[in-house]
């Protein structure tokens, strides 16, 4: 059975008037996901109207780069003002943001609407996750948080097909525009119900700590899409951009050292649950988003199904998440501990990726079938973990700081697992001896194109990728097994019903524990 809290815990706001506002949060979280989402199918109609298709790929590494180097100064904002006129700014941001974008009236007009856009997401997810920890007890908060990892995923699952749909349905602009009647209700509705909790602090905003950290991350983020935006992340301009990403970090740190409210306190690392739960959150977000868009080039390209199709599979990987995720969800509020949870999903997770860099154009759909629904099982297992580990593990002060870092760790690790995923497929492509009969270029093969070729030609053009697949999904089981090493290391944490996580001794010289 699940926790019972007393009705007024732990916020002073009732149990009712708590799931109320939860449901406002997720209805912000779709939102912002949903939205970075759906702008990938329409790209093809805004370019056709604006041109610069040289630019396209700005619209979404904009939006990206906006919403990853803000997300630790959101985070350290709500743990200084409190959380709810945080979090409205950034609802705010966001609507104004859309607005712009679906005024635009060029290619850059658009990508500096994104960049603004960005800026209110990425306050999005930070503050959701901080206010579910005020909302809700630790292992209660467990079941709540795996409805929005339900949320982050489905987004990722119906976002293409809506974007398509609505783009052709009403116009591009019309995917921006919906976004402002909803922002417009979630900003009543948490004025209206949410406390406002300020802690009884004197606020001092690290303004070098956050321009530095946000340098040094927008650079790591602008250096891992460098493939598509400048042509590779080695040329003489990625290396200029990782080097500036290096010397910010390095600054940052310096700084943070001695500013008296810094964005993300030195101290959080002090506990070693803190860097192994962000290693864990970058292996997270490489298998678990980083490796969505290419499932769907290694169905179309080594199996020969139909975008359609394709996308039915889709639903065993979706299925796979919301059954990980509500079941974790239900075993950690019951049990109290998430290590176990997330080393089982990890461990999942390294052997349908290792199942997955074994398939090939003859395998069995339903086996392939079989072998998503068992990484969308793993992936659900694993989401909820590093935000809750992290949430456990600061101090009630922190918990905005270290929830920024958590979420942008998640980002960030999508981010990196897309260009290296990437930049694997293009290499094993590039590099085959393979011979496609009647197809100059077999790489760059439309999948509707792949239909209408001889049947040799298609084997031969599955073998090219399934080659190639076999690198990747060996190299996302790799990532994969470094997040479980990490996840193994973890203290065996026991979170109460009401109060602190109880933890064993650890060594002197380590932050304090909730529990010491």
């Amino acid at each position: 059975m699940l926790p019972h809290p007393s009705p007024e815990t732990p916020t002073g706001l009732t149990r009712r008037r708590r799931l109320v506002v939860f449901c406002f949060l997720m209805m912000a979280l779709l939102m912002a996901t949903l939205d970075n989402m759906i702008v990938s199918t329409a790209l093809p109609t805004i370019v056709s109207e604006f041109g610069s298709i040289e630019r396209f790929g700005w619209v979404g590494a904009g939006y990206l780069l906006a919403q990853s180097a803000i997300m630790p100064v959101y985070g350290k904002l709500g743990d200084l003002f409190g959380r709810k006129y945080v979090m409205m700014f950034a609802v705010a941001l966001f609507v104004v943001g859309s607005l712009a974008c679906g005024m635009a009236w060029s290619m850059d007009s658009l990508i500096a609407a994104r960049v603004l856009q960005g800026l209110g997401g990425g306050g999005l997810m930070v503050s959701i996750f901080s206010i579910n920890a005020d909302l809700f007890e630790p292992r209660e908060r467990a079941t709540y948080q795996s409805f929005s990892s339900l949320v982050l995923m489905a987004s990722g699952s119906i976002g293409p097909t809506l974007g398509g749909t609505m783009s052709q349905m009403f116009g591009w602009r019309s995917i921006f525009l919906i976004n402002l009647p909803i922002g417009i209700v979630v900003l009543i509705a948490l004025f209206v119900l949410l406390e406002n909790r300020r802690p009884q602090r004197q606020p001092r905003i690290d303004f070098a700590g956050a321009a530095t950290l946000a340098l040094a991350i927008g650079a790591t983020v602008l250096w891992a899409d460098g493939s598509q935006l400048f042509g590779g992340l080695f040329g003489a301009t990625g290396l200029g951009v990782l080097a500036l990403a290096v010397v910010s970090a390095v600054l940052w740190v310096r700084i943070e050292r001695r500013a008296p409210e810094p964005v993300v306190p030195l101290r959080l690392f002090a506990d070693p649950t803190f860097p192994l739960l962000l290693v864990v959150a970058l292996a997270s977000g490489g298998v678990a988003i980083g490796l969505v868009n290419f499932h769907g080039l290694f169905l179309q390209m080594t199996t020969g199904l139909s975008p359609a199709h394709a996308g039915l599979f889709f639903i065993a990987v979706t299925g796979g998440i919301a059954a990980g995720s509500l079941s974790a969800g239900r075993v950690v509020a019951r049990t109290g501990r998430y290590k176990p949870v997330l080393v089982a999903g990890l461990c999942l997770s390294v052997g349908m990726l290792l199942m997955l860099s074994q398939m090939h154009a003859g395998t069995p759909l339903w086996l392939v079938a079989v072998a998503f629904a068992g990484q969308g099982l793993a992936v659900g297992m694993g989401q909820q973990a590093p935000v809750i580990g992290v949430q456990l593990a600061a101090p009630q002060r922190d918990i905005g700081a270290a929830t920024g870092a958590v979420t942008l760790c998640r980002m960030a690790g999508a981010s990196l697992a897309i260009s290296v995923f990437g930049a694997i497929i293009s290499a094993r492509l590039a590099g085959s001896d393979i011979v496609v009969p009647g197809v100059a270029e077999p790489a760059g093969i439309a999948p509707d194109l792949l239909a209408t070729l001889p049947e040799s030609s298609r084997a031969a053009v599955g073998l090219l990728f399934s080659d190639a697949f076999t690198w990747l999904y060996m190299a996302a089981a790799g990532v994969a097994a470094i997040g479980l090493v990490a996840a193994l290391m973890l203290r065996p944490v026991l979170m109460p019903v009401h109060g602190a996580a109880v933890a064993p001794p650890r060594p002197a010289g380590n932050c304090p524990h909730p529990a010491e």
